[in-house]
């Protein structure tokens, strides 16, 4: 850990000088939110003051510049996730319409009624509720792959559910609520070899593992910029361009059109086909700060940072009588869900905001899991790459006296 520069890291990071209550802040809700660096923050701004145009359609300088450098960042996203193309690139304004845009596409032309869908119990509420609607829409069936008590996918539950008509298991790279680390390229190996669609939601990987969609197989991979270092309201689809060619578009508009008539429409090649309306651009340019960031600090050196500033974090929290932390898997990343007896977790949640540090409280958007593990809720601690350990021991020394109170 002494080679990683941390606190550079942490002057790069405006907020992080911030007072919350008269104590500084400790930003432990990076599970629902990254901060962001200051060039990404300066990218907005030169944007908006020196290049903000509509971008594609216009001719005049400022359109061209802006055009550019929105495109720029699809051709980094490419790059930074080993695409083949950047067709295969396709700007959202998030995870949850990356998902959302595939089902609905999907649902127009790609199922028939009877088929089968397959994701699991740890999935987001952004992973289950498009495909429940198409499965009422369609009349398919939609299946879960059980989770263990420790927190892993049960494959062999998974392999036993697969039939004929499974057509696509959609499942979380990394759980939000878990930390779970998910063998996805077993799973996409297993959809491969019966024929099977597959849609890998990296929101919660992309900041920590190495992303090569060629390696994995994936069909399609969808994350969000915010979750990055990046700003909000930009995502990403990634989707194999022979069958991106075959999908129809998810809304129409400008853009997204070669012709249009009163009598009939043609549509844009890829990846405009995908992309109504304008675009969030100023956002788009300044997610490629936010990947540019994270490639020049290197994604080995955030890797081991972060593995042992959470087995830290996981031996420090473990030790504390009366806390039980939900989701155990061996692999797994800085993500934190825990219980504190005779302690209300919003009300854990409160105390801690009182001494400075942000940690999550709720369902974290996954209710059915909540369920499965006999839960309303949880706090979760969340770490990223400028956390430190000083920042864990406050944390640790906050609990130890609200358990104590």
């Amino acid at each position: 850990m002494n080679s990683y520069p941390i606190d550079s890291i942490r002057d790069d990071f405006p907020i992080l000088k911030s007072k919350i209550n008269n104590h500084n802040l400790i930003y432990f809700d990076n599970a629902a939110t990254t901060q962001k660096p200051r060039v990404v923050i300066d990218s907005l701004t030169n944007f908006y003051q020196n290049n903000n145009a509509n971008i594609h359609r216009g001719i005049h300088t400022l359109a061209e510049k802006a055009t550019e450098e929105f495109e720029m960042t699809r051709s980094v996203v490419k790059n930074f996730i080993n695409a083949s193309s950047e067709k295969e690139i396709i700007f959202t304004k998030g995870t949850t319409e990356g998902i959302n845009l595939i089902a609905s596409s999907l649902s127009k032309s790609f199922f028939n009624e009877g088929d089968e869908i397959i994701i699991s119990e740890m999935e987001h509420h952004s992973n289950i509720v498009p495909w429940q609607m198409v499965a009422k829409e369609k009349k398919l069936k939609l299946k879960t792959i059980n989770v263990s008590d420790n927190g892993e996918l049960d494959l062999d539950h998974f392999e036993s559910i697969i039939n004929e008509k499974t057509k696509l298991v959609s499942v979380v790279y990394i759980s939000n609520t878990l930390g779970t680390i998910n063998p996805v390229k077993k799973i996409i190996d297993i959809c491969r070899e019966n024929n099977i669609l597959n849609l890998i939601d990296g929101a919660q990987a992309s900041a920590h593992n190495e992303i090569d969609v060629k390696d994995l197989g994936a069909d399609f991979f969808v994350f969000s910029a915010h979750k990055m270092y990046g700003p909000t309201g930009v995502g990403i689809v990634y989707g194999r361009e022979n069958i991106l060619e075959k999908m129809p578009p998810y809304m129409g508009g400008g853009e997204m059109i070669k012709d249009v008539s009163f009598t009939e429409t043609t549509y844009n090649d890829l990846p405009y086909k995908f992309e109504a309306g304008t675009p969030n651009i100023g956002d788009v340019v300044g997610f490629k700060e936010a990947i540019h960031y994270i490639e020049k600090i290197g994604k080995k050196k955030i890797r081991d940072y972060e593995e042992n500033l959470m087995k830290y974090t996981n031996s420090c929290l473990s030790d504390i009588d009366g806390i039980n932390i939900f989701g155990t898997s061996k692999k797994k990343i800085g993500i934190f869900s825990f219980t504190c007896e005779n302690s209300h977790f919003y009300d854990l949640g409160l105390l801690l905001d009182a001494k400075g540090i942000a940690v999550r409280t709720g369902h974290h958007c996954t209710q059915p899991l909540m369920s499965k593990f006999n839960l309303d809720g949880t706090a979760r601690l969340s770490l990223a790459l400028y956390n430190t350990k000083e920042e864990v021991d406050f944390f640790i020394e906050s609990i130890k006296k609200i358990i104590k109170r």
